[in-house]
């Protein structure tokens, strides 16, 4: 029985517009099993030749091979990688445009800058994890201080702060230091460089006190023998470097990596979703690009969709009372 307020001719139209809502569903369905039909752009959000790149080239590669068309990097870096979200974040969600995502880009600056042009769940839908590189306290291989033991010590008999380099504002490397500062009871100043290179020949020049840059970058200096590496984030120790212990081992609970991810523009059908999600995570498991990122100090954790999208807005949320208690926002 039709209901009372419902004429006939708003019965005929309700079923008409319901009849063209499912054709339209019926059509972008059918679009999103025939995907990709034409090249798919990933957007490299720094420079070429870092971890992001390395990862995007690996992505591309494994989803050109698993779906025949060709998947290809575009680098676009600048502003911390707000630029290259920003290019993907506003596009249609068609399955043609990708970016990679950080730690940073997703669950830190938004937090400390309104003005970074896009929100990170409400302007995106969170793919696949890629990888993620463990961050390590440094100190010069020269000075006195050889064990975290050491650092905790210098650091509370020091009169004023021990300086400390990132790579860039509100990077992970500063959330890993402002949080190991935090449950240690210690003060630091941080000193921002344009890149871990930078801060790391300061380090070991004793223009600093200790850096934290991740596994990735501090590579080699460690190998080089000019720095040591007091602690660092990950789970447990990683095998190229066993000498290194991890935080947790040391009695602090501290576990993290700046990640890398895969993310689209927000409304990415949920089919195109779960077909890249289980093409990236079916090759980072081949034997041989386990190898390479570990051999990049990288780790690789796979999840499917949905396990990464909650780890995402987990991961905001858990570098907020950091960011809060710090006092860290943009100037």
């Amino acid at each position: 029985m039709t209901h009372p307020r419902i004429t006939r001719r708003g019965a005929l139209g309700a079923a008409l517009a319901f009849g063209f809502a499912g054709t339209a569903t019926g059509a972008r369905t059918a679009a999103a099993a025939d995907w990709p039909t034409h090249p798919v752009r990933i957007v490299n959000t720094f420079a070429p030749g870092g971890a992001a790149d390395v990862l995007a080239r690996m992505a591309a590669e494994q989803l050109t091979k698993a779906l025949g068309q060709p998947f290809y990097v575009e680098t676009r870096d600048g502003a911390g990688g707000v630029i290259g979200v920003n290019s993907v974040a506003h596009t249609a969600p068609d399955g043609y445009n990708f970016v990679i995502t950080t730690l940073s880009l997703t669950a830190i600056n938004p937090l400390i800058n309104p003005k970074i042009g896009y929100d990170p769940f409400k302007d995106l839908t969170h793919v696949a994890y890629l990888a993620g590189s463990p961050i390590v306290f440094l100190v010069r291989a020269k000075g006195d201080v050889k064990t975290l033991q050491d650092f905790v010590a210098k650091d509370k008999a020091s009169s004023k702060p021990l300086t400390y380099g990132v790579s860039g504002f509100a990077s992970a490397g500063q959330m890993v230091a402002q949080s190991f500062a935090q449950l240690a009871g210690l003060k630091f100043q941080v000193i921002p460089y344009k890149g871990a290179a930078q801060s790391q020949l300061d380090l070991v020049a004793g223009n600093i006190d200790f850096a934290t840059p991740t596994v990735t970058s501090a590579s080699p200096q460690l190998q080089g023998g000019t720095v040591v590496g007091l602690a660092q984030t990950g789970k447990e120790r990683l095998p190229d470097y066993p000498n290194v212990p991890t935080f947790k081992e040391l009695g602090y609970d501290l576990v993290a990596t700046n990640w890398f991810g895969l993310a689209g523009p927000a409304g990415l059908p949920d089919d195109i979703v779960e077909k890249v999600n289980r093409v990236i995570n079916a090759g980072m498991a081949q034997p041989a690009n386990q190898a390479r990122v570990l051999k990049e100090g990288m780790i690789i954790d796979p999840m499917d969709a949905p396990t990464y999208k909650a780890f995402v807005a987990h991961e905001a949320e858990r570098w907020k009372p950091v960011i809060l208690k710090a006092g860290i926002k943009m100037e």
